[in-house]
């Protein structure tokens, strides 16, 4: 990704900034977001339940259970 102005920083920081907090597991957090409220570790999903979404162009995939 090629950023070439300020604004575009600043969209591209604010969106990271959004899934480490609410998305992205943390090892001192026992594998849950700073933010969010998460599965009880030994649940396991059936896969057919669960639903990827890009962010950041792609670089990012977020994985979330589908109602």
């Amino acid at each position: 990704m090629l950023i070439v102005h300020r604004r575009q920083l600043d969209a591209v920081v604010a969106e990271y900034v959004d899934h480490y907090n609410h998305h992205r597991p943390h090892r001192s957090l026992n594998q849950t977001a700073p933010l969010s409220i998460s599965l009880p570790r030994d649940s396991s999903p059936d896969v057919m339940q669960l639903r990827r979404s890009d962010r950041l162009d792609g670089l990012i995939h977020e994985y979330k259970l589908a109602a």
